[in-house]
């Protein structure tokens, strides 16, 4: 090569180019720049202040076949560092950060290094799985919600049939009876997958299938656990009020019942460590719900020892939990703030409650200690938390303290609906479910309509420069740390199916019913999907039933059971197949990435560290296509790569096929909507 060759340039945060990448205040780092081997320039690293920053010369100091590369060390203190490249070449000044090489500087893609920031070594790259707990497995009919138990929200609760009946639009009150010991159960299931942590939507106790709106934050939900102490009786049409919901009430407040569901709870926990798989809950502490004793609008606490509930008397010690607005009265005020103006989801105040701030962050806390010993916590809503962003920060710093004080390996993981980078300071969050660093992107690059499959873009199906474009923005935002254990989901319990997704129609189950979710479905394109989040940086999140087939529009419709003994074996396959290679080749989980080539509904990038270099292709179009891709992008000049996998034509296919790479290029035919990974071996 001669001149400057602008692809060559490269650095990024993982540990090749960043070495210690996770240093200590005090360390002395050394930081690398890759550029082409022998072309002639100069470059340095530029440490970004508030008032201006520092510029730091760079020499060469190593080279491999391709490339040279410049390092210089400096000292890092406790504050954190946001730094870019700048290359002399031919004259010319440019810049290098996270969106390649540029002419000037856009501070948004700058690099970013958190001195001391330890956020655990096993999230990242670790492959997690989302379970629904109601509608896993049914592991233990007698804890299962009676028809009509209680009233909620103008429902009264019902049990459904397991793969029979399909959710309606009240499916909060809907139960299928998945539980603590079905999850036990299949654990075994879930190791053979290939799991290394499961992540558990709520389960406190709470009146709904979906348990976002807890009732009592200190003991599982006795539907899910253990029902020691039965009796009482459940509504009938004449007594559709609460007030006659004595089983509920005994169920759910007997000391015995939550006692013996905690313990089962830690029990669980006990044999997923055994099987090596970690476990994360759903904590809810923005908001919780107006059965909550700390409320208590139906009453189930009043004789049970507790104090009475906030909606019944000004004087209740609950009083400022909440945040009251005028024109209330007591009892059975209604004027309470909530979430999203849902009254049945009282915002917390903690504003003015010290006593409700303390209390909350020993609920962090407990659940991360022994005898339950959780692995972190997923937290929902949490940048709402709090009346002003001042509370907000102040309380996830002492939420941090107190859980990373109980349990230092414990995962602090948000979700996130906007730019995540003031919470990811080493001090509050780890790290964040990837929205819009993943999901979104691609979801309309493969099927062209919205996560949530209201919206459909035929544009946007395809174009892979904005999908590389968001991808680069969105990432941006991320520390390497935060990237390599952030969430990567194709789907959830807030988002449609992706499977459903891939047939590009747009619905809701009220709007065009259950079934029309699963026509027109392109299951190819849900491979290739697979195959880009088990060889993407971050932590690939499956959403129970997705490997099995399930689909669905979004809520509640991506609610669906698992189909035991129905599942769809080719899509469990791939999964078996991509989570083996995710977990053989350390470069798939903290190795460096670089977008290697791009076109009309084709993307190729590449993963390495010094142990691997893989290559990964998708192509998105309805016929196959031959290409050229430059891979010695990621440090391949020759030799052979060997083709571990190849999706498309409904089929995944295990081979040992082994292309030449010719000066740096390999030739490859990708089949119609299919997906190919190679491995350098």
């Amino acid at each position: 090569m001669s001149g400057f060759n602008k692809t060559a340039v490269f650095s990024d945060e993982t540990r090749q180019f960043v070495k210690p990448y996770d240093p200590k205040p005090g360390d002395i780092v050394r930081f690398s720049l890759r550029v082409a081997k022998d072309d002639k320039c100069t470059a340095s690293l530029h440490i970004v202040c508030e008032n201006g920053g520092t510029e730091y010369p760079m020499t060469k100091t190593e080279h491999d076949e391709l490339f040279d590369y410049f390092t210089v060390e400096i000292q890092v203190y406790s504050k954190a560092i946001r730094y870019y490249y700048s290359i002399l070449a031919m004259g010319q000044n440019f810049i290098y950060n996270k969106v390649g090489l540029r002419n000037s500087v856009d501070a948004h893609y700058n690099f970013r290094l958190v001195p001391g920031l330890r956020v655990p070594e096993w999230a990242k790259g670790a492959v997690m799985y989302q379970i629904f707990p109601d509608r896993f497995y049914n592991g233990d009919p007698t804890n299962d919600v009676v028809k009509h138990e209680y009233a909620y929200l103008g429902k009264t609760a019902i049990a459904m049939e397991w793969e029979m009946d399909i959710a309606t639009n009240g499916d909060f009150c809907n139960f299928y009876g998945g539980d603590i010991k079905g999850i036990m159960e299949k654990i075994g299931y879930l190791k053979d997958l290939g799991v290394e942590a499961i992540y558990l939507n709520p389960m406190f106790v709470s009146p709904s299938s979906h348990k976002y709106d807890a009732q009592d934050y200190d003991y599982i939900d006795p539907h899910f656990g253990v029902i020691a102490e039965d009796g009482g009786e459940a509504l009938r049409f004449e007594r559709v009020d609460n007030k006659f919901a004595t089983k509920y009430k005994k169920r759910v407040t007997t000391k015995a019942n939550l006692e013996s569901s905690n313990q089962l709870f830690a029990e669980f926990v006990e044999l997923a460590h055994s099987h090596d798989i970690k476990v994360i809950l759903d904590g809810v502490f923005n908001h919780c719900g107006c059965f909550h004793k700390w409320m208590d609008t139906q009453g189930f606490y009043s004789d049970t020892g507790e104090p009475i509930g906030a909606f019944h008397a000004e004087d209740s010690p609950y009083h400022n939990y909440f945040l009251w607005h005028e024109g209330g009265t007591w009892p059975k005020n209604e004027n309470y703030d909530a979430w999203w103006a849902n009254t049945n989801h009282p915002k917390l105040c903690y504003e003015t409650s010290q006593e409700l701030f303390d209390y909350i962050l020993e609920i962090g806390k407990k659940w991360v200690s022994p005898p339950y010993n959780l692995d972190g916590w997923r937290l929902d809503v949490p940048y709402d938390l709090g009346m002003s962003r001042e509370m907000n920060h102040k309380f996830w710093r002492e939420f941090y303290d107190a859980v990373k004080g109980a349990n230092p390996n414990a995962i602090i993981l948000a979700e996130n609906y906007e730019d995540p980078s003031p919470w990811l300071d080493g001090r509050e969050w780890d790290t964040v479910m990837t929205y819009d660093s993943f999901m979104v992107p691609l979801s309309w690059f493969l099927t062209g309509v919205s996560k949530h499959s209201e919206e459909s873009r035929p544009q946007m199906r395809g174009d892979a420069m904005a999908f590389e474009s968001a991808m680069r923005y969105h990432m941006a935002q991320l520390n390497i740390h935060a990237l390599h254990s952030g969430m990567n989901q194709l789907s959830n319990h807030d988002h449609s199916r992706f499977l459903t997704r891939t047939n590009g129609n747009t619905g809701r189950l009220h709007t065009v019913g259950a079934r029309a979710a699963e026509r027109g479905i392109n299951k190819n394109i849900m491979m290739e999907a697979v195959v880009f989040q088990m060889t993407w940086p971050g932590a690939p999140t499956v959403y129970y039933g997705d490997e099995a087939g399930l689909m669905g529009w979004t809520d509640p419709d991506n609610r669906r059971t698992y189909p035991w003994g129905n599942e769809d074996q080719l899509l469990l396959k791939l999964h078996k197949k991509m989570i083996a290679m995710r977990k053989e080749y350390s470069a798939l989980r903290g190795g460096s990435m670089e977008f290697i080539w791009t076109n009309r509904n084709f993307f190729s990038f590449g993963r390495w560290d010094d142990k691997n270099k893989i290559v990964v292709a998708l192509n998105n179009n309805p016929k196959p296509l031959e290409v050229t891709l430059p891979v010695w992008k990621i440090g391949i000049s020759g030799g052979y790569l060997t083709e571990e996998i190849v999706t498309g034509g409904d089929l995944v296919r295990e081979t040992s096929k082994r292309y030449y790479v010719a000066r740096g290029e390999l030739k490859i035919t990708i089949p119609m909507h299919g997906a190919v990974v190679l491995v350098e071996k």
